[in-house]
């Protein structure tokens, strides 16, 4: 064997080692070409010795070419890259560490929201930090009242607690303090050119007029500042007029808003923009790491600015990317004009990504924690979906949800030829959790059962009879189970005539299955979580008028 030959007796084994010991032509002479550069210019000489060796290859047991690969010192290197998940250590120091989640109040939370929540909080759990809730309304335009309660609400359900909470409408003198100490030190100054003007000169990389006012001229401008009109001027922060990124360019700090304010009112009429106030906070509440999404990235860059202007240490930026999730609304906008036209009974819809929506379905707030933290902060994007959601909750519900009989579309039907009488049906409420008991379904010879499940053949009523059914007639075959797998009769749900309850469920789509439930329902309490047998999980929303109102987790 020459050396060429004994290169691709090499790469032939290697091939077979992958693939259950037969190797591929092919797939050898593409290995060749790939791994070994100098051979290329002899490709045509290698295909008729690759088909031979690849031959004599797959002549040999998977013991012998083995002991070939071992003789030639071939060894099956894993490729395949460890996929990251969870949350990766901070970095930069550990000691004192503060973070925090700052949402708009544009609504309540959804769970996208929870992509920067969970983080935060856990994050300060493993060193021992502070979380701050900071709740950023500096745009009353973009300010939902309610949510100032709704958003509190929905961090408990997910069980974060902050350690201390602000509002930045409370704040408006802390940044005209720092706007003034800017203008101060020459590093902002007030500009008065019209937003097309200024646009022009920056794209071109040139200063506006108003770059080079005096401090005495910009602190002039400042105090008149409330009394002009909306788009007068505006306070920018000197940036690089030269930086690659236009956007970052003497950025503005503070323009005039002319709108109410839900907790201001008309207070004020200077409001800071987000990169300005937020800047300030972080440094004032001590953040020692910031935590953003990837489209923030500018942002940062813009804030180092102001960090360097006031002879800051800038904090520790980590970007993440973006939550993309099937089939679910989480524009907060979008279901805000929802609610508003009818189309969404509210923020818990069960259509909506709201948490409040997700958990009025029985999804448990550990479920979410738990997904959130598993995709970690890696700056490429995630993508969830509800078969993910649905399979983590899963393992939550199973130990906790006791089981119920649920019959859609109920039809009454007699089982003629029935004639053991009245007898209590016994089943567990979980027949992993006997300590629980047992529900106690009484049978004489009539029940309901789903208008679907009214097909022709042998069924079984679970743990009751098995019947024949023909169209509407249906008559008593026999009793014990081992009799049923003989006749490899169809199990079915069914609801005693004597104790049963109305049930409706909300399902995933905002349709209403309706029906009767067995009596031992009735003693539930509003929020537990169940499971219909062969329907799914559920939970308890409302008792009303002897109807039990549940919403449909999933299967």
């Amino acid at each position: 064997m020459n050396d060429l030959e004994e290169i691709v007796y090499k790469h032939a084994l290697l091939n077979a080692a992958k693939h259950k010991g037969s190797a591929n032509p092919g797939a050898v002479i593409g290995s060749i070409m790939s791994q070994e550069p100098d051979l290329r210019s002899r490709a045509k000489e290698i295909g008729p010795i690759a088909g031979k060796i690849v031959a004599q290859v797959n002549k040999l047991s998977e013991d012998e070419q083995s002991a070939q690969m071992a003789k030639y010192h071939v060894e099956v290197k894993e490729n395949k890259q460890k996929k990251e998940e969870g949350l990766q250590e901070l970095p930069g120091s550990h000691d004192n560490v503060v973070m925090r989640f700052a949402p708009n109040p544009s609504g309540p939370l959804h769970i996208g929201h929870a992509r920067a929540a969970v983080p935060n909080a856990e994050y300060v759990k493993r060193y021992g930090g502070k979380l701050i809730l900071r709740i950023e309304d500096t745009d009353p335009k973009r300010v939902f009242e309610p949510a100032y309660d709704l958003i509190p609400q929905d961090l408990k359900w997910l069980g974060i607690k902050a350690d201390e909470v602000y509002y930045q409408s409370d704040r408006f003198e802390i940044y005209y303090d720092y706007a003034r100490q800017l203008i101060e030190k020459g590093a902002a100054y007030m500009c008065t050119c019209d937003g097309a003007t200024f646009k022009e000169l920056k794209d071109n990389c040139k200063p506006c007029p108003c770059r080079d006012n005096s401090v005495e001229k910009n602190l002039e401008l400042w105090d008149k500042f409330d009394q002009m009109y909306a788009g007068e001027a505006v306070l920018r922060v000197k940036t690089d007029i030269n930086h690659k990124n236009p956007a970052i360019r003497d950025w503005v700090a503070m323009r005039i808003v002319e709108e109410t304010h839900p907790r201001l009112g008309n207070k004020y009429r200077v409001y800071p923009m987000m990169n300005f106030s937020v800047a300030v906070d972080d440094h004032l509440m001590g953040m020692s790491h910031v935590l953003r999404g990837k489209d923030h990235l500018a942002n940062s860059e813009k804030q180092k600015y102001l960090y360097n202007h006031m002879g800051w240490d800038v904090p520790e930026f980590i970007h993440y990317g973006r939550l993309k999730m099937e089939d679910i609304a989480l524009s907060t906008s979008k279901a805000l004009e929802g609610i508003s036209s009818g189309k969404y009974s509210g923020w818990d819809d069960s259509r909506l990504g709201t948490l409040r929506a997700i958990a009025r379905r029985g999804i448990q707030p550990q479920t979410i924690y738990d997904l959130i933290t598993e995709i970690g902060v890696k700056m490429s994007d995630s993508a969830i979906s509800w078969k993910k959601i649905y399979g983590l909750n899963r393992n939550f519900l199973e130990p906790i949800a006791n089981r119920y009989f649920f019959v859609e579309d109920p039809v009454e039907v007699s089982v003629e030829g029935y004639e053991d009488g009245a007898v209590d049906i016994e089943r567990p409420l979980h027949a992993d959790h006997e300590d629980r008991g047992n529900r106690i379904l009484p049978f004489a010879g009539k029940a309901y059962l789903a208008s679907e499940d009214i097909k022709n053949g042998v069924a079984r009523l679970m743990d009751a009879v098995n019947v024949d059914i023909n169209g509407d007639k249906i008559t008593f075959n026999s009793t014990s189970f081992e009799q049923a797998k003989d006749l490899k009769a169809k199990i079915i749900q069914w609801v005693p005539i004597e104790d049963n309850v109305n049930v409706s469920i909300v399902m995933d789509d905002a349709s209403v299955k309706t029906g009767l439930g067995e009596g031992a329902l009735k003693d539930l309490k509003v929020g537990d979580v169940v499971q219909f047998e062969r329907v799914g999980f559920a939970r308890l929303d409302e008792i009303k008028d002897n109807e039990l109102i549940f919403y449909y987790a999933h299967k």
